[in-house]
């Protein structure tokens, strides 16, 4: 984006420290009327939040006040939504708490990733997000206090956190591994060795094996099954360190599996 922007020779700011006096006083030269914030980080204080006189506003891919934070398309899958979306919103120096412009709504479906879902939002955000400055421009929107009840909130998701716990019931270990990819993304040691996961899958396109316990590991011809706290999980792809994403089940073959070895 800022590469699209110089090329149009619209002026581009990166700053390190976007609370410091320096960059407010750059920013203001400017003199922008609306300013528009996706997917940043940084709190904005009150000096900063004072520039534009039509304030700020921020896209957020959920439905406020749903999954207030850093990672609410991770939330929304990990959580068993079965309705997320978008919000325009005005900022206010606490977070993501301000007013709402709109919001528009997406299904999430059975088999999406973090990134199938954020690539779906990504596009009706930015319309969202056109449509909203449009607004605020013609006068023609006014911003509704977010509702008191419904608060939830979604901070970032550590790589510690994306390790899967195979003792969790095998519909949330799979909604989580969902959730993380292809960020973080899904891991587990399975003996000493760390493996990155793709999707797991509990559907009926094999038949799975008797029960397992959580972390046993069962190899047949075409499939790898692991034991969860309730049925077993078919692993899809895995990436051993060092290598690309590949068929679990050929990857077990080549590794010759001790059948004593766990995930954990």
């Amino acid at each position: 984006m800022a590469r699209a922007a110089l090329e149009r020779g619209i002026p581009v700011l990166r700053p390190s420290r976007p609370n410091s006096a320096e960059f407010v006083a750059e920013l203001s030269e400017l003199a922008p009327q609306c300013c528009a914030v996706v997917a940043y980080g940084a709190l904005l204080g009150d000096a900063l939040l004072g520039v534009p006189p039509q304030g700020w506003v921020n896209l957020h891919f959920s439905l406020l006040p749903a999954w207030r934070g850093a990672a609410p398309v991770q939330a929304a899958i990990a959580a068993g939504d079965a309705v997320t979306g978008a919000t325009t919103f005005q900022i206010e120096p606490s977070l993501d708490s301000g007013p709402v412009y709109g919001v528009v709504t997406e299904t999430i479906r059975p088999t999406d990733t973090a990134g199938d879902l954020l690539g779906r939002l990504a596009v009706s955000g930015a319309e969202l997000l056109s449509a909203t400055l449009d607004g605020i421009a013609e006068g023609a929107l006014t911003a509704r206090p977010q509702p008191a009840d419904g608060v939830t909130l979604a901070p970032k998701i550590s790589v510690e956190q994306a390790r899967v716990r195979w003792e969790l019931p095998a519909p949330i270990i799979e909604r989580r591994i969902r959730a993380v990819t292809p960020n973080p993304g899904a891991w587990t040691l399975i003996g000493d060795l760390r493996v990155k996961l793709g999707p797991v899958y509990r559907d009926a396109a094999a038949e799975p094996p008797g029960p397992l316990p959580p972390g046993a590991i069962q190899v047949d011809r075409k499939h790898v099954w692991v034991g969860t706290g309730s049925e077993p999980l078919r692993l899809g792809q895995v990436q051993p360190p060092g290598k690309k994403l590949m068929n679990a089940a050929d990857w077990a073959r080549g590794a010759r599996l001790d059948p004593s070895v766990r995930a954990s």
